[in-house]
């Protein structure tokens, strides 16, 4: 059913709380399964002046696949650039989670939405500096 990666990270998730400091906060939902998440993001800046991901956290409301790809997620992007992060596709993240029943990959997809709207919500704030 759910592959070894997905039950330990549901077992066990990363990043998992709110992140008081956050610069953005992006909240998504799947209302077919009734899933909440909040990803919560930090941004810094790399060596070459990127702006990146520095830290990010989740709370998610949900079932196994939902909670593992939270944890995953927050793992593979955390130091990478917001142009890398934006660019994180749906299917990326099912290959990383590696083990998804067909009837779970709505939920299973659910974080790549969820750091893509805490990365919009980012820049709609820097904008409005």
């Amino acid at each position: 059913m759910y592959g070894d990666k997905v039950m330990e990270h549901f077992r066990n998730p990363h990043n998992f709380g709110e992140l008081k400091d956050a610069d953005a906060v992006g909240k998504v939902g799947n209302p077919t399964c009734g899933d909440l998440m909040w990803i919560y993001i930090k941004v810094g800046k790399n060596e070459k002046g990127e702006e990146i991901i520095s830290d990010i956290t989740f709370k998610t409301f949900g079932c196994v696949a939902a909670i593992a790809n939270s944890s995953i997620l927050t793992d593979m992007v955390k130091g990478w650039t917001l142009e890398k992060a934006e660019k994180v596709s749906k299917e990326d993240l099912l290959k990383e989670m590696d083990g998804v029943p067909p009837i779970k990959i709505h939920c299973s997809i659910l974080a790549a939405d969820g750091v893509k709207a805490a990365i919009k919500e980012y820049r709609e704030k820097k904008r409005k500096e």
